[in-house]
């Protein structure tokens, strides 16, 4: 089964609609404390940097065997080439990408020293995006879409997914019966309204219901889902895992499989990508979910944001053997994609 899911998966083209990024890293190595002030020198001895954001989405794709039709804002800046150069070595098509002279590509600088994140950069503009640029966002859109069997909506609240372009990809995706992954951010959280599966993490969940609600209440998940009109609700909980619940009654916790935890960038981006590849595959969202937690698992071994193939998952997964954990309002499920449920 877990073959075949695989397998169902690769070649599909999926659309993934956000905010695009670049993420640089500065390696190197402490020796001393700095004399101006109380902080650390680090002596840069490497420089990578690689797609983040809603690229990470694509390279994961990318990496999985899916084509990913990559759609956001990129700045004509030295950040954008750099980004196009990455995107490019990965095999995915920079040419929907809409350029934005007056806003500069997203970039988050992490300085890395002895394995561990000193300090991170941001550089951003978050306000809102002209009216000629948000229409050809749209144009992009609709054209992705139109060629799609998935669509990713990936928000990092950075401008690319608004009030105007949000509508625009929900439209065009009900219209050609495809699922919808979203996986969003708090200002726009209840504006994605009908979506197959929409995937907040445990501390967007809380902000999103408000003071006092407990993110964890199956009441509360379920008015939710409700509320947001969407098949399932999937809850990622970092080393405790995922929550899915669905319209159709069913509650599912799924374990954390992460051995080792090196570190957790783009974590979140290897869930979308692989929840998205499998529904466009046909796999239900239980098995979709339980791929994608295996991917992350990988995923948070590794040096920085990065992607995880279909060998990796596979060997982890038949490496884990076919036990099973009773499911439903608190039961766990471990990594076996072999069984069916009543409402999957």
């Amino acid at each position: 089964m877990n073959r075949e899911l695989l397998a169902g998966m690769a070649g599909r083209r999926i659309a993934v609609i956000g905010d695009v990024m670049l993420d640089r890293y500065l390696i190197g190595d402490i020796e001393r404390i700095s004399p101006e002030a109380p902080v650390p020198v680090v002596r840069v001895t490497e420089r990578r940097h690689s797609p983040g954001g809603a690229a990470n989405v694509a390279a994961n794709l990318a990496a999985l065997g899916a084509e990913p039709l990559l759609v956001g804002l990129i700045g004509d800046d030295p950040a954008g080439r750099d980004l196009r150069t990455a995107l490019a070595a990965r095999g995915i098509d920079a040419g929907r990408l809409t350029p934005t002279p007056n806003r500069p590509t997203t970039t988050k600088t992490r300085v890395v020293a002895r394995g561990q994140q000193v300090v991170r950069v941001d550089e951003e503009e978050i306000g809102p995006v002209d009216l000629p640029t948000t229409t050809a966002l749209i144009r992009a859109i609709e054209t992705a879409v139109a060629g799609a069997a998935a669509v990713v909506l990936e928000d990092y609240d950075k401008g690319s997914l608004n009030q105007a372009t949000i509508p625009a990809a929900l439209v065009a995706a009900r219209a050609r019966g495809i699922p919808i992954v979203v996986d969003p951010k708090f200002a726009h959280f209840f504006t994605y309204i009908g979506a197959t599966l929409f995937k907040p993490n445990r501390r967007e969940l809380a902000a999103a219901l408000g003071p006092g609600r407990d993110p964890d209440d199956s009441s509360e998940l379920r008015s939710l889902l409700e509320r947001l009109q969407a098949e399932h609700l999937l809850v990622t909980l970092g080393a405790d895992g995922m929550r899915l619940l669905s319209r159709s009654g069913a509650d599912h916790r799924i374990a954390g499989q992460a051995r080792e935890v090196f570190d957790v960038s783009g974590a979140g981006d290897t869930v979308t990508a692989w929840v998205a590849a499998a529904l466009a595959g046909g796999a239900t969202a239980l098995d979709a979910a339980m791929l994608a937690n295996a991917a992350a698992a990988i995923e948070v071994g590794k040096r920085g944001v990065a992607t995880v193939t279909p060998a990796e998952v596979l060997a982890l997964l038949e490496g884990g053997g076919n036990e099973r954990a009773e499911t439903g309002a608190a039961g766990r499920r471990g990594i076996s994609l072999s069984a069916r449920f009543p409402g999957d």
